[in-house]
């Protein structure tokens, strides 16, 4: 047994999760083509096997520990890079119906390649800034969690994430161990947005023991329209 397979395999019965040898066959092929197509383009500084397994496929299904998601859920990704949290959710859960934004058409490229070859079912990859994404009507409101890891200050994010994600849905946001700060911050934000902290959940990576924070946010309200800001304007004038 490899070692990614190993820890992968011990680290997820932490999160009470149960990996098939079929799924662990898949995040096993993932792992291969991340780290074949890095030497290329820049997917990833973590190639270690023990440590991509802990760091990058344990650490993205920790959100099915900070929430319930329902049979057949409408996933977004936003900024998704290498796949991380979307590939490695849909492997564990392929019953939810997974979409993946990102603005690098190269990490767009490979996403469309990792569906192909892992075959995964009702998941697709789109080029696209978060901003000009979510301003399209056909989005708008539709998710019934949006996910986004290591992309973007809380108050910058609120305003990528929430506009495409159903009122009474849920966002969450994947951040490390210091997050206070930011969630005093982005309440501003929160408010005109239609969001509000639900829940700060507390995660330890199994074996490496390294701390992470997911703040989970509920959507009370419609975005109103004129958010998400044209590209660029979020990040430079957080509201």
């Amino acid at each position: 047994m490899s070692v990614l397979r190993e820890t992968l395999a011990g680290g997820v019965t932490e999160l009470g999760i149960k990996l098939a040898q079929d799924q662990l066959d898949l995040f096993e092929a993932f792992y291969q083509m991340v780290i074949v197509t890095n030497k290329n383009i820049n997917l990833t500084a973590i190639i270690d096997e023990k440590e991509f397994a802990v760091k990058h496929l344990i650490d993205s299904l920790t959100c099915l520990q900070a929430v319930s998601l329902k049979k057949g859920a409408g996933v977004l990704d936003v900024g998704a890079g290498a796949g991380f949290p979307g590939i490695p959710l849909v492997i564990c859960r392929p019953d939810l119906v997974l979409t993946m934004i990102e603005a690098t058409e190269k990490r767009v490229k490979f996403l469309k390649k990792i569906i192909s070859r892992l075959g995964l079912q009702n998941v697709e990859a789109i080029h696209a800034r978060a901003e000009d994404f979510s301003r399209k009507k056909i989005f708008r409101e539709k998710y019934d969690v949006v996910v986004s890891r290591a992309v973007a200050p809380l108050a910058v994010l609120a305003e990528y994430c929430l506009p495409p994600l159903r009122t009474r849905g849920v966002f969450i946001a994947m951040k490390g161990p210091h997050v206070k700060e930011e969630i005093e911050t982005a309440q501003n934000a929160l408010a005109i947005l239609g969001g509000v902290v639900k829940e700060i959940v507390d995660i330890k990576l199994p074996c490496l023991g390294d701390g992470r924070k997911l703040v989970v946010i509920s959507k009370t309200r419609a975005t109103p329209d004129i958010y998400p800001r044209r590209a660029g304007i979020p990040a430079k004038k957080p509201l």
